[in-house]
């Protein structure tokens, strides 16, 4: 499994753990920076995890910021792109399991370092259950690609 990360500098220091966390496990990274607490703009970083995702060079995406609107906002510009913004291990399961969320939109600065790696495994370890939220997921984007 290859998965895509990108960040602000407000989350920096959280894709490291999360890196460290994922490459523990074996599972590929393509960092997409930022590399330091420089303010940077964030779209710069989130762009080439939807790019990664939605070519499927990566299976799924994280991004980070302070709030985690700015990078959601963004990813879910992309057509195949299903970015949930989570804040606790629920709604990061929930956005797999109803929603098959591809990019987990994390918001640095209102959660912990530890409740963030909690929501990326739960993310990373919860299937789509399908059924009646497929149909629903098949409605989602307003392309002619589905």
């Amino acid at each position: 499994m290859k998965i895509a990360i990108g960040c602000d500098h407000a989350g920096f220091p959280y894709k490291k753990v999360i890196t460290d966390l994922l490459e523990s496990k074996q599972i590929a990274v393509l960092d997409h920076g930022t590399h330091s607490l420089d303010s940077v703009d964030y779209p710069d970083f989130v762009h080439p995890v939807a790019n990664d995702v939605e070519s499927g060079t990566a299976q799924l995406g994280i991004v980070i910021c302070g709030s985690g609107n700015g990078v959601a906002i963004t990813a879910n510009k992309h057509a195949r792109i299903r970015a949930a913004l989570c804040w606790d291990t629920e709604l990061a399961t929930l956005a797999r399991q109803h929603n098959d969320a591809n990019v987990i939109a994390i918001p640095a600065r209102f959660v912990s370092e530890e409740k963030a790696v909690e929501m990326v495994d739960a993310f990373l370890n919860t299937k789509f259950e399908g059924g009646r939220h497929a149909r629903r997921v098949s409605k989602i984007t307003t392309d002619d690609k589905r």
